[in-house]
């Protein structure tokens, strides 16, 4: 059915401003309980480096083998908070579509602008809900709020271990035997260090390239997400 040009223009009832409040609120909700999801596996990655510092600076002699195991549960934290990031992600983008074009648009001027086709999207993504960005995007946005520092604490920690520890590294050669562990050289290990540390620096940059590109300057979004 064709919709006319008129009844695209046609002016909210109180009944329907009511419950598109009621879902504005709603909507609120359930992206402050992801949000506070997302809070909590930073949590735990933060608790379990704090766990492997305490192991690796017990003493002199204390292997510094826990700061580098931990990088794998810090990445399992950081797979596992930005799949739950997608969710938060559903329901903030909502909430924002809706305070910048109906909320935001009464309040300056008393407009609510129906013709925009902005409710349309609204329910679209009601019958058909998905979400708005993809796992890529999320893990590079994680790592840009949070899991950067981890891993630079994680780095310099690691760093700091073998230089002073179990006394003051002498020249790089004795920095790089440090690293050794068991079989495999210490150089392979640094390298690998290395890798991981460009390798989510690299995916944070991605991410805020991608995110610079579809929102640019713009002040009001042209989608969600």
């Amino acid at each position: 059915m064709v919709r006319d040009e008129s009844d695209a223009q046609r002016e909210m009832s109180s009944a329907e401003i009511g419950a598109l409040a009621h879902l504005w609120r709603g909507e609120v909700y359930r992206s402050t309980i992801w949000r506070t999801r997302l809070d909590t596996t930073t949590n735990w990655a933060v608790v379990t480096l704090g766990i492997a510092l305490s192991i690796a600076f017990a003493s002199r002699e204390a292997s510094p083998l826990p700061l580098v195991l931990v990088g794998i549960l810090i990445l399992f934290f950081l797979m596992l908070e930005a799949r739950r990031y997608r969710y938060f992600n559903v329901w903030r983008a909502r909430c924002r579509w809706m305070e910048t074009h109906f909320y935001a648009p009464m309040l300056q001027d008393g407009n609510l602008r129906l013709g925009e086709g902005w409710q349309r999207e609204l329910a679209e993504d009601y019958w058909v809900p998905r979400y708005h960005v993809s796992f890529r995007v999320s893990v590079g946005r994680r790592i840009r709020r949070n899991y950067l520092w981890i891993l630079l604490i994680q780095s310099a920690a690691y760093i700091g271990k073998l230089i002073v520890h179990p006394t003051p590294v002498e020249n790089l050669e004795m920095f790089v035997d440090r690293a050794d562990i068991g079989p495999v050289p210490g150089l392979i290990v640094l390298a690998a260090g290395a890798f991981y540390v460009l390798a989510w620096a690299g995916w944070a940059l991605q991410s805020w390239l991608h995110d610079r590109r579809r929102w640019g300057s713009t002040q009001r979004p042209s989608g969600m997400g």
